[in-house]
């Protein structure tokens, strides 16, 4: 369970760069520390209940 808040931090902080900065998902996940855009995309879809790029397309129709 330890290390579920550093993963945590790490995807929020990715989500944050997508969604605010603009910043591409495979830069933002590796700007993170993750090594593989598949494993991040599984594990960001698995903690936010939904895959970023649906959340990017949301907030591109918003904006």
């Amino acid at each position: 369970m330890g290390g579920e808040f550093p993963k945590h931090l790490r995807l929020l902080e990715a989500r944050r760069r997508v969604l605010t900065e603009g910043e591409r998902a495979g830069p933002a996940a590796f700007s993170v520390g993750y090594e593989n855009v598949s494993q991040f995309s599984h594990e960001y879809a698995r903690m936010f209940g939904a895959p970023l790029r649906h959340e990017t397309a949301i907030g591109s129709k918003i904006l």
